[in-house]
């Protein structure tokens, strides 16, 4: 059966919209997760004591980053469909709301973290003193960091949102940069430098996160961004506009982390070697997480603003053209996991037991990619067009029940260890993709959500 040429057009005016946006801002997500593949490859040529501990820090901090960014999804949906909507003051006053919101949250989530430390190391009673203390350090460093965290993240999301997805990757080109540099030195105690194990990955960190916050909220300040500064009024009413969609977000992100630290605490109970080689392996599958999340990027993008130009059937066309780009970008990284997994796990450490502890885990990672691509584009699509509720509910029930319940029962039950936590993680990506695959392809629903 042939395609008219009208029913072809817009397929590849997608295509070619959705790539656009979505190869710098799958390069700005890698930059972005580099920062944190470099500490975890640095640390763990450290000593394998401090790349256990990222296992106690890591997980903690991003999961308050991410629960208290939910609120940068209302801001995509709202600057989305400003900018299709061509309504400039809309677009401006959401920025500027989203912006002051992202430096209460991440001011109050530095005082609060510094103080609960003693309570986030006491649930991993089974990671060994040097771990801990490797850990703490970290943590100390990573809460002052919070702010221009939540700050760099919320300036990228609008400027992504209004269709720049170039700024900031090139900003996270040159924090990669300063954070080898800054994280080389004060990890290893190069030229004089004092050694600091985890405490100097933490800075390097830190100082990564202030510069791009610095430069990006400068580059929105200029005007030049699509987002004009110089348009007032109406931050109020954006901002419960933007708290509006987000709180079926800041739900479901609370729902995902509580699933995850509920994860990680699994871990924590197989001992420091699990952990250990658990890091090796998050970093890994991180870098097809953040690409797909990238391409989940350039789908809200395309969704909120085709919806905000009121073509509802094109933003569905988007989101189903990404979503396949997603599949078949972690097809790619799958078979790259099933290659040569010893390889890419030496990366993260020399340590032989560790490197055979992760290898069969890395497998089954290979097996649940394409799931995993399907899912992170479809669900980013659906919160471009303000269904929350909708991703909230699916995260729901794979991240709290199916991953947790699945983990404990193969790693603790039937006794496979970290093979068990990879199983089960695998099966929460099968779930979610099925049913999120059903609704991008077959419903509409979804789309007639008002923001």
């Amino acid at each position: 059966m042939k395609h008219s040429s009208s029913s072809i057009e817009p397929r590849r005016v997608l295509f070619a919209q959705v790539a656009q946006l979505a190869l710098p801002a799958i390069g700005q997500q890698l930059l972005h997760t580099a920062v944190f593949l470099v500490d975890r490859a640095m640390l763990g040529r450290y000593s394998s004591h401090a790349l256990a501990s990222m296992q106690i820090s890591g997980p903690v901090v991003w999961s308050v980053f991410s629960v208290l960014s939910a609120f940068a999804v209302g801001s995509v949906a709202l600057v989305g469909r400003a900018v299709g909507a061509k309504d400039e003051r809309l677009a401006s006053a959401a920025t500027r709301a989203s912006l002051g919101f992202a430096g209460l949250c991440g001011t109050g989530a530095a005082v609060v973290g510094l103080l609960l430390i003693p309570f986030v190391l006491a649930l991993f009673p089974e990671s060994g003193a040097e771990a801990q203390a490797e850990g703490r350090a970290y943590l100390e460093v990573a809460w002052l960091a919070m702010p221009f965290g939540l700050l760099s993240l919320t300036a990228a999301s609008v400027l992504q949102a209004a269709g720049d997805t170039k700024t900031p990757f090139y900003v996270s080109a040159a924090g990669n940069v300063l954070n080898v540099v800054v994280s080389y030195v004060l990890v290893f105690g190069a030229y004089g430098f004092p050694e600091l194990g985890a405490r100097g990955a933490a800075i390097g960190s830190a100082a990564a996160l202030g510069l791009q916050a610095v430069a990006l909220l400068g580059w929105l300040t200029t005007g030049r961004a699509r987002l004009n500064p110089q348009v007032r009024g109406g931050e109020r009413q954006a901002l419960r506009r933007v708290l509006r969609v987000a709180g079926p977000a800041l739900a479901e992100r609370l729902v995902q982390h509580l699933g995850f630290m509920g994860f990680v605490m699994m871990v924590g109970y197989l001992g420091w070697r699990a952990m250990a080689a658990n890091q090796a392996l998050i970093s890994l599958e991180s870098i097809a997480f953040l690409s797909a999340d990238g391409l989940g990027i350039a789908a809200a993008a395309v969704v909120a603003q085709r919806l905000g130009a009121e073509e509802p059937d094109l933003a569905a066309l988007g989101a189903r053209i990404a979503t396949g780009m997603g599949v078949a970008l972690l097809c790619v990284v799958a078979l790259v996991f099933a290659l040569v997994p010893e390889l890419l796990l030496r990366a993260f450490t020399d340590d032989p037991s560790l490197v055979a502890l992760g290898t069969p885990c890395l497998l089954i990672a290979a097996v649940a990619q394409p799931f995993m691509g399907a899912a992170i584009v479809s669900t980013q699509a659906l919160r471009g067009a303000g269904a929350t509720r909708l991703a909230f509910l699916v995260t729901l029930a794979g991240a709290l029940f199916v991953r947790l319940g699945a983990t404990y029962l193969l790693a603790f039950e039937f006794d496979l260890g970290l093979i068990g936590v990879w199983l089960g993680s695998t099966c929460d990506w099968v779930v979610r993709a099925m049913i999120l695959l059903w609704f991008v392809t077959r419903s509409k629903r979804w789309l007639e959500r008002a923001v």
